[in-house]
This record gives C-alpha cells, sequence and structure tokens, in this order.
C-alpha cells in the first residue's frame, strides 16, 4: 500500500475523489472475494493469489485517498480534524472488521474472507453516493521550484463559495495568493518536504517495530515471568496488545488532527507541534519499553505506542496540505507515505537480529526466547536513540518554518 501511494494521489488529484472511491469498491471485491474462495476450495495460483492481495491493498489506497482529499477540501479551516476522521477510522479497520470476524465467524477464515470481501465493497461503494466536493477550490499560481519563497498563511477565515457540481471548478480569490501548489519535481527540492520525510520515517519506523513485535515483547515476558504459560493464553494477551495499539491509534490520529487545528486557529502555532508530542510519546514508550519485565504492564508500551502513531499519522495530512497546496494533497501526501517502506524494514530487520541472538531452538524445530527482556531490549535502545534524534529534526522544522515566516513578514514591511 505504501509504494501505492504516489500514483493513486495523482490520479485522485487529477480526476478527483469519486472516480477513485468507485474503483476502490471494484478492486478490494475483487481481490478478496477470489481469495474466500481458493480458501474454501483449497486450492489456488499463488500468483494469482499475490495478485488479489494486491488488488485488495489498492482498493483499499484508492478509497482512503479519496476520502482525505475529499475532507480536505470541504473543511479548509478545519483541514486537521477533517482528514483525521477518515485516518482514524482507517485505522480502526482492522479492529472493526476482525471484531466482527471473531464474533459471528469464529475460526472460520473462509466465512472471515468473504465478510472482508463483501463489508468492503459495500462500505465503500455506499458511500460513493454521498461524496461530494461541497466547497469550490481556489485557483492556485504556481510557486518556484523551491519552498524557499514563503507564503503566508492567511489568518482570516475565508469561505469558499458553494458549488453543484461534485468536482471543484477554479475561480479567483485572495486564498489563491496564501496558498502553494508545490508538487512534482518543486517537491523534491523542498526543504520542509524533506523535513517532515526524515520525521515520517523515523518515526513511522520506530512505530511499526514495536505494532509489528509486539506478540514477540507479550511471548518473551511471558515465558519468563510464568514457566507454565499456555499457547492458548500468550494468544490472548498477545490480540489483546494489538487491539489496545489500534484503538489507542485511532484516538491519536484523532486527537492530534483536533488539536492542530487548535493549535493555528486558536493559539496562533504551527501543526509541527504536535509531531514534538509524537517524538515525546513515543520517547516514553520506548523507555517503558527498556525497563518493563513485568508482562502485566506491557500495556505502557503499546499503549502509548499506538497513541504516538496515531498522533504521527493524525496531523501529517494537514501539515502537507498547509506547506505545499491542497490542489497536490493526495500525491504529496502519497510520496511521504513511502516514507516508512525502508525504515521500517531496516527497524523489523534489526529486532529479529537481536531476538534471533537470545533465542534457542527447541527439538520440535521451534525457536523461542525465555530470558525475557533481554531477548529485545537491545532495539529499543536503538529506537530510542531514533527518537531523540526525531525530536532534534522536528524542532529543527518548526524553527526553518518559523524563520520563513518572518523573512516574509520583513518583505512585506519593506513593501509597504
Amino acid at each position: 500500500m505504501y509504494t501505492l501511494g504516489m500514483p493513486i494521489g495523482i490520479f485522485v488529484d487529477h480526476r478527483g475523489p469519486r472516480p477513485a472511491v468507485l474503483g476502490g469498491a471494484i478492486f478490494m471485491l475483487f481481490g478478496y472475494f477470489p481469495l474466500h474462495q481458493a480458501y474454501h476450495r483449497g486450492s489456488g495460483s499463488v500468483m494469482l493469489m499475490c495478485l488479489f492481495s494486491y488488488m485488495t491493498g489498492l482498493g483499499g489506497c484508492m478509497a482512503f485517498a479519496a476520502a482525505v482529499k475529499t475532507s480536505a477540501l470541504n473543511w479548509p479551516n478545519h483541514r486537521g480534524t477533517a482528514t483525521a476522521f477518515p485516518l482514524a477510522a482507517f485505522g480502526l479497520s482492522a479492529f472493526f472488521f476482525s471484531f466482527i470476524g471473531a464474533v459471528f465467524f469464529p475460526g472460520d477464515p473462509s466465512a472471515f474472507l468473504e465478510l472482508l470481501a463483501w463489508g468492503t465493497f459495500g462500505l465503500t461503494f455506499g458511500s460513493f453516493f454521498f461524496l461530494k466536493v461541497h466547497h469550490e477550490q481556489a485557483e492556485y499560481e504556481a510557486v518556484p521550484a523551491s519552498d524557499e519563497t514563503p507564503s503566508i498563511p492567511s489568518t482570516d477565515p475565508q469561505q469558499l463559495r458553494a458549488g453543484s457540481s461534485d468536482e471543484p471548478k477554479p475561480y479567483r480569490s485572495s486564498r489563491a495568493e496564501d496558498e502553494p501548489d508545490i508538487r512534482g519535481l518543486a517537491l523534491v527540492r523542498s526543504v520542509s518536504f524533506w523535513h517532515l520525510f526524515v520525521i515520517m520515517a523515523i518515526l513511522a519506523g520506530v512505530g511499526l517495530m514495536t505494532i509489528n513485535n509486539i506478540g514477540n515483547d507479550a511471548k518473551a515476558l511471558w515465558k519468563q515471568y510464568d514457566k507454565n504459560v499456555t499457547d492458548e493464553f500468550l494468544v490472548h494477551r498477545q490480540q489483546m496488545h494489538v487491539s489496545t495499539l489500534s484503538i489507542c491509534s485511532f484516538l491519536g490520529r484523532l486527537l492530534s488532527g483536533v488539536g492542530s487545528d487548535f493549535l493555528v486557529n486558536k493559539l496562533h502555532a504551527s501543526r509541527l507541534w504536535c509531531l514534538v508530542v509524537a517524538c515525546a510519546v513515543f520517547i516514553f514508550a520506548q523507555v517503558c519499553a527498556l525497563n518493563i519485565e513485568n508482562p502485566q504492564l506491557l500495556g505502557l508500551v503499546s499503549g502509548p505506542s499506538g497513541l504516538a502513531y496515531g498522533f504521527l499519522f493524525g496531523v501529517s495530512p494537514s501539515l502537507v496540505a498547509e506547506m505545499f497546496g491542497v490542489r497536490g494533497l493526495s500525491q504529496n501526501w502519497g510520496f511521504l507515505t513511502m516514507a516508512p517502506v525502508i525504515s521500517s524494514n531496516i527497524f523489523n530487520i534489526f529486532y529479529g537480529k537481536i531476538y534471533d541472538q537470545h533465542s534457542v531452538v527447541g527439538p520440535d524445530g521451534e525457536r523461542f526466547c525465555s530470558v525475557g527482556l533481554e531477548c529485545y531490549r537491545s532495539a529499543y535502545w536503538v529506537t530510542l536513540i531514533s527518537c531523540c534524534a526525531g525530536t532534534g529534526i522536528t524542532l529543527w522544522a518548526i524553527r526553518h518554518r518559523h524563520n520563513k515566516y518572518l523573512r516574509a513578514m520583513d518583505k512585506g514591511d519593506e513593501e509597504d
């Protein structure tokens, strides 16, 4: 899904959100349903299974990008809050479908895949008829290739004229001079973009390491804490931490979206401070992971990790729209979400190497670690240092934006 973000973003920016929603619904249906049939029959081509799995990711990415773009267009003065809701729903969707599957189809993966096929299709296709851009988009002037020519965001909220068409029609407004339109090669030459890209790579990589390995953390601690612990109990505890991560990520996305609008509209501060909060919560989670040996306290790792991960993703689209303009939001956001592709793999591979170094292979060939915290502690030292570096880069980015604002103010005073 990460690698699909940019091409799908270009499609959404050029063709509008509604075609992407319709295409997303179709791709998810024709992705999940063949997987259900293959599981039901017990046979299927591996290459085709890979293709159908790819289609599910493609469909989800299309619908997600369309929802975020529509929210940003319809509520230009509250983009943080508006984009936070689809982001939060996206983060909670796995928990939602898993809960329904566990209640109505326990122990039946085939039925669960059929639920995903019709459930994702029905929800997305049904939304197609209600997805409209109610505010016409202002006409934006292209800016220089570098973002070093600053633009000052308007402090006076201005309502855009309502339109009857689903797609925005450009017209001239004073807002056109306030918002940039940076994308493509101009985005690559933007210092502000690379600030965001590096911050996203570091923090998302740290978060995904815990998200992907919280089950191993729980297993390692419980194996040392209680030698008689059963596999069934371990699975239950692992599922509990996965649910905790999902719910806290949902809450973090909502809080950062609403909080970023409060910072901008009430305190006249930068949305980047939400990333500082994310860094602080991540640091707290890493410190807990380095010290907690009692598995009953592991929620102090999974909970804050999910919250910080949500804070990171909840504010990022509104930051992209604010810095680089809403016209290229989908493709720019898609480019930014490629940041965790490399970093998350690096952190996960490092965690795996540390865990394997402390593991032994049992008589049945299963690898396990019974030394508790030492199974993975070194990995969290690396993530702690990374979070501190991310905090420094975020503060540097805030200073960079503030200096650009001051230069723009000085230039405006000289022209007056």
